[in-house]
């Protein structure tokens, strides 16, 4: 019985729809070619558009392909450079009085300070690409004003590491500042030195002796011929004992430096003033302080159509660790009446750079530095170091050099005993 109503119900229903499909069929008809109609037209709505973003890609890629990068140069003025190079050196060192330990700075560099006196001699050979340098330099227009920066590194000096297995040595900050409408401020070569004056060579350093060289935290500004800065106060002190050293880092003022600059075919000649507060400062209640000035000439002369001269001569009361690498220090305490007293000094070097047509050149040079002690100070303290070197560099392709140098160097103290070494350098550097 239910099958049969199910059966009558399905027949009704279907009756009844193929009433309406007969009555509705020109309609549906028409409904459905405009559907078709309007699939065809997106259809081809959508191709033409996936065409042109087809187009859009190409174009983009190519751009992309083409345009200069960022990293390595300078894009409408702004962006990112890299830049450095590869240094390796060979040293073979005779010291007459005595060695250093295998990682001492020392074997890296000549420092004149350092130079053994009263030891047995000792030779060593040491190779090194410690003075390998990185820097990445970066300019920015804003709003109309160029801003520009450096940071600059090498691995030389580093407390990491050592020559049993991997070598490892971290990098070392040299200089990180950023200049803005004549302010440059950061870490930088002091504006005591003149950097055009430093002789060539194929050891990282060769006359340190007489030589203002040294690299500080410092706020400077440059107008035309004229800069002036304020850079970090810190005395190395000679205790009341008469020996040793302190570092003090109790300044109150920085130190004050004025400069005038020089330039023309002759070269440049660069003429320094600068005033120190040496101060120290302990928990025990010592306070006591003395300001001292100083002087720098120093330049490079250009000689003939390639050769020069490069100079320096720098004096004064309160030098101390600004030339000669610190050989002496800044002030005493004299030990009757407890004051503080500025040590005088004075150096100098010059040296002599000859190219040849070959693109190979020589340079040649002399060093030294006179430490006029007091009285109360130590027999042991440096009266005097001086140096001299030469060396031979070629180009054996583009921005890759070889050289070969042999340097000499003496240190006496106020006893009159006095130590030497002599040092033969082959170095190999790549510049990128």
């Amino acid at each position: 019985m239910k099958n049969s109503i199910k059966t009558a119900l399905l027949l009704g229903t279907a009756l009844c729809f193929a009433g309406t499909a007969t009555a509705q069929g020109s309609s549906v008809e028409a409904r459905l070619a405009a559907m078709e109609a309007q699939i065809t037209a997106l259809r081809a709505e959508l191709a033409a558009e996936r065409s042109e973003t087809d187009t859009d890609l190409i174009k983009l890629k190519a751009a992309v392909k083409h345009a200069p990068m960022k990293a390595t140069s300078y894009s409408a003025g702004n962006g990112v450079k890299v830049g450095g190079f590869i240094d390796f050196d060979a040293h073979f060192t005779n010291y007459s009085d005595g060695g250093f330990a295998p990682n001492s700075i020392v074997r890296d560099f000549y420092i004149p300070g350092a130079t053994p006196i009263g030891g047995a001699g000792t030779n060593t050979t040491d190779f090194t690409a410690q003075a390998s340098r990185l820097w990445i330099d970066a300019k920015q227009t804003v709003n109309g004003n160029v801003v520009t920066a450096r940071v600059e590194m090498d691995f030389l000096g580093s407390a990491q590491g050592n020559q049993r297995v991997s070598n490892s040595y971290s990098p070392r900050l040299r200089r990180a500042y950023v200049d803005f409408n004549g302010w440059r401020v950061g870490q930088e070569w002091s504006t005591f030195q003149n950097t055009s004056a430093i002789p060539e060579s194929a050891s990282f350093l060769v006359l340190s002796d007489g030589m203002v060289f040294i690299r500080q935290a410092q706020i400077r500004y440059t107008k035309g011929n004229f800069q002036f800065a304020l850079e970090n106060g810190n005395a190395t002190i000679t205790p009341a004992s008469g020996a040793g050293r302190i570092e003090a880092d109790g300044n109150v003022i920085p130190d004050l430096v004025g400069r005038y600059n020089l330039k023309g075919d002759f070269g440049n000649v660069s003429l320094s003033a600068m005033g120190r507060q040496l101060r120290l400062e302990s928990g025990g209640g010592t306070d006591i302080s003395t300001f001292a000035l100083s002087g720098n000439i120093a330049g490079r002369l250009n000689v003939g159509e390639k050769s020069d001269i490069r100079f320096t001569l720098a004096g004064g009361k309160g030098l101390g660790r600004y030339i000669g690498l610190n050989t002496a220090n800044g002030a005493a305490i004299n030990p009757v009446s407890g004051d503080l007293e500025a040590i005088p000094s004075y150096g100098g070097y010059v040296a002599y750079r000859h190219p040849f047509a070959n693109g190979s050149r020589i340079n040649l040079g002399v060093s030294a530095l006179f430490v006029d002690n007091h009285s109360f100070m130590a027999a042991t303290s440096t009266k005097e170091v001086k140096s001299a070197f030469a060396s031979y560099l070629f180009n054996i392709a583009p921005k890759v050099t070889l050289g070969g140098e042999i340097m000499y160097g003496n240190r006496e103290n106020e006893a009159g005993t006095n130590g030497d070494f002599t040092r033969l350098t082959f170095s190999t550097k790549y510049g990128f």
